[in-house]
């Protein structure tokens, strides 16, 4: 956790003139090559992928490896609304987690929303947000695509804050990452036409993409105004 501090609190600070509006991105030129990088990835692998999942797979078992993925990653939210201090958020997925798991057969059904009781989001990215980390500068990173540096130590510290990472033995300990993955598949392939319409039809993909990610961040984290939101699916949170 303090190193993870110590990386957030190094992330590169923007002139003190320069205004909070204009997208602070020093390192274009690199992610420009990685966002090529990524766009190659897509259109070999992810996108024909996506499309396979969809088309193969039916939709209630979508739906059940999407429950399944969304449950497993709420011990780690609990945690990061427990450091933002939303005890009730906390104690509401909490119980969420627990009737999912138990009522829902290991998270595949979603029993809590029958009952209105539905998950509140948060990362560790959020998590130094609220204690007033800056975001830092833009990057893309490769595979999981648009991020900020603040966002990328979340990232990085969200994978070893879910209690399940240590209390699940191995090889039941990666069903939720092969769970994540065919779940990001399948948003990849319902919403693949308006994805590559960003990706494959836009003047200028990295600037869009970009724009996209950081107005929907911001409007996430409270600071932006709610207009902001350009995105209704959250494009590229994920990756790609």
């Amino acid at each position: 956790m303090v190193v993870s501090l110590g990386l957030a609190a190094a992330c590169t600070k923007r002139d003190a003139g320069l205004d909070p509006a204009v997208v602070f991105d020093p390192y274009e030129q690199t992610n420009r090559k990685t966002h090529q990088f990524n766009l190659a990835v897509d259109r070999s692998l992810v996108r024909p992928a996506g499309k396979g999942y969809v088309s193969i797979v039916p939709k209630p078992v979508q739906q059940g490896v999407s429950n399944f993925s969304s449950n497993l990653s709420l011990p780690g939210t609990i945690v990061n609304t427990v450091l933002q201090g939303r005890i009730g958020e906390a104690g509401q997925n909490t119980l969420r987690f627990a009737l999912n798991t138990t009522l829902g057969i290991g998270g595949v059904f979603d029993p809590s929303s029958e009952f209105k009781l539905y998950g509140a989001k948060a990362d560790f990215g959020e998590t130094l947000s609220v204690w007033g980390i800056g975001e830092g500068a833009y990057v893309e990173l490769p595979l999981i695509g648009p991020a900020t540096e603040r966002d990328a130590v979340g990232r990085v510290v969200d994978l070893f804050t879910n209690p399940l990472t240590y209390m699940v033995q191995s090889p039941e300990k990666y069903y939720g990452t092969g769970a994540s993955v065919a779940a990001r598949l399948g948003d990849r392939g319902t919403f693949g036409d308006m994805i590559d319409s960003v990706l494959y039809e836009s003047a200028d993909s990295y600037a869009q993409a970009r724009t996209l990610y950081l107005q929907n961040r911001r409007f996430e984290l409270g600071q932006a105004a709610p207009e902001a939101e350009l995105d209704p699916f959250d494009l590229n949170t994920e990756g790609f």
